[in-house]
């Protein structure tokens, strides 16, 4: 699918705020709400755009502990099963095969140490996961949305 400068433009701006209307981000591209309102459909049928969301403060929520834990896996170890029993925890929001001596990275929240620990103990009962090793985040520095580079 071809994005144009107009569609990057769209795209920017509901990154920036999802709850705009279409008049106003018709507004920042010089085009009609109805006119934005077809761009977006077309870039959502494409899945350039995956849906829209709320963005909670985790820590508003109890869940103040974070962590990033390698996962070191037995040899056959697919990305898909990563995957599948990653998402049966409901403390883990990210996960990633990565190059590097672990096999995967996943990024937990909880609402504390002890809760933290009970979500290892049961990523370590996997049975493809031989090994963790974790970090514990003491600060964020940086979350940005997804970045939107201009056209060339």
């Amino acid at each position: 699918m071809h994005i144009d400068a107009v569609d990057q433009r769209i795209i920017a701006s509901l990154v920036a705020d999802a709850r705009a209307s279409y008049a106003e981000i018709g507004g920042r591209v010089s085009l009609s709400a109805p006119a934005v309102k077809r761009r977006v459909d077309r870039l959502r049928a494409a899945g350039v755009i995956k849906g829209f969301t709320a963005v909670v403060d985790p820590a508003a929520v109890g869940w103040t502990t974070e962590a990033f834990i390698e996962l070191f896996c037995t040899g056959r170890t697919t990305p898909a099963q990563i995957s599948a029993a990653t998402r049966r925890h409901p403390e883990v929001v990210g996960a990633y095969t990565v190059s590097g001596e672990a096999d995967a990275i996943v990024h937990l929240r909880a609402a504390d140490i002890a809760h933290l620990e009970q979500t290892l103990e049961r990523l370590r009962a996997e049975p493809f996961v031989t090994s963790t090793r974790s970090m514990i985040v003491l600060s964020r520095l940086l979350e940005s949305p997804t970045v939107v580079a201009a056209p060339s």
